[in-house]
This record gives structure tokens, C-alpha cells and sequence, in this order.
């Protein structure tokens, strides 16, 4: 019989690694992971339960056992791949369309449970991820910030650029400028 684990701040390829790798050192059998879920071969007994909560505590992530903080973390992963691989501007829609279609929900319902358990809105988390993202690819310096506005769904470069500064104090280019790499959060922890 399998068993699907719903995983808390599991947002990225190295967390799917992470999770992958505690699990096989604890003795499961994985059938299928992917961001925020794990399927395992067998059903974890309450003791096997415990000791993956453990493990998993030990690394940032946390099981999820209610079906409210599962839809909240799929928004997360949700937003998060979607500002990664810039699947807004790509598809033409914005963040509360896609998210009510892959949900299968209302986004007023989503964004009232979001807020209720986060404390923040959906918005602001997309502006927090946004504006990390927005780091990264300035310090990668690969793309310009015009590409990196249309790339991130922004209107425009003076969009960006106020939001930036709204948000970390600091143009663009004054971040780029700087010389301390620290500025950045792990998405994790927005």
C-alpha cells in the first residue's frame, strides 16, 4: 500500500534531494517525489511517522497532516516554481488565475486561507519571492534588468525597479554594486 507525504518548505531540486536522501537513509522506499510530496512504497507506521518528522525537522522541512497547510504549501510551491521558470509571462495570466486553475479553487477562498495561516497575503508572498528572485538574477548577471522585468512579469523596468526599492531599500543597480552577497533569504524562509 503507498503512502503519500505532504512536506513543508520542500521548494526546490536540492530539497527534493534532501528529502530523497533521509528517507532512503531511514529505510523507505520512495515510488515517487516531486516538490512538497513524497510517495512512498509502504505505509509508514506511527513510529516510522515520528522518526521522518524527526529527520525531516533536522533539515527545515516539516509533514504536513491537515489538508489546510497542504493547499497553502502548493500555493507556495505553486508561486515559486512559477517565478523560477517565469511561467506568468510565459502564459499570459496572472498569479490568482493560474492559481485558481491548478487548485481547482476560488482565489478569494485561497487567499483568505493563505492569510488566515500565513499571516501575509498571497500578493505580498509573490512580491517577497519576486524580489528574491529578482536578487538572484542580478547577482547572476546573465540577464539585463529590462529582461529580467519581462522575464518576472513586471509592466515595465521602472515597475521592477520601484518595487525593488520599495522592498530592500536599494535600486538595482545599488544592489549590484554591492559587494556582500548577503542580501539574499533562501525562499524558504519568506
Amino acid at each position: 500500500m503507498e503512502s503519500i507525504l505532504h512536506i513543508k518548505n520542500m521548494v526546490c531540486p536540492r530539497c527534493i534531494k534532501v528529502v530523497s536522501d533521509e528517507l532512503c537513509t531511514l529505510g523507505f522506499d520512495i515510488h515517487h517525489i516531486e516538490l512538497g510530496k513524497v510517495e512512498l512504497k509502504s505505509a509508514p507506521t506511527s513510529e516510522d511517522l515520528q522518526k521522518i518528522k524527526t529527520s525531516l525537522k533536522n533539515n527545515g522541512f516539516e509533514l504536513l497532516d491537515d489538508k489546510k497547510s497542504r493547499v497553502i504549501e502548493k500555493v507556495k510551491i505553486l508561486i515559486i516554481e512559477g517565478i523560477r521558470d517565469g511561467k506568468f509571462s510565459e502564459m499570459n495570466i496572472n498569479f490568482s488565475q493560474y492559481l485558481s486553475k491548478e487548485l481547482q479553487m476560488e482565489y478569494t477562498h485561497l487567499s483568505s486561507l493563505f492569510s488566515s495561516v500565513e499571516g501575509k497575503s498571497i500578493e505580498r508572498f509573490v512580491i517577497l519571492q519576486k524580489t528574491e528572485r529578482i536578487k538572484e538574477l542580478i547577482t547572476y548577471g546573465e540577464l539585463s534588468m529590462k529582461e529580467i522585468a519581462h522575464f518576472l512579469d513586471y509592466s515595465s523596468l521602472q515597475a521592477l525597479s520601484g518595487q525593488f526599492k520599495k522592498e530592500t531599500g536599494l535600486t538595482p543597480t545599488a544592489f549590484k554594486a554591492l559587494s556582500d552577497g548577503n542580501s539574499r533569504k533562501p525562499i524558504s524562509s519568506i
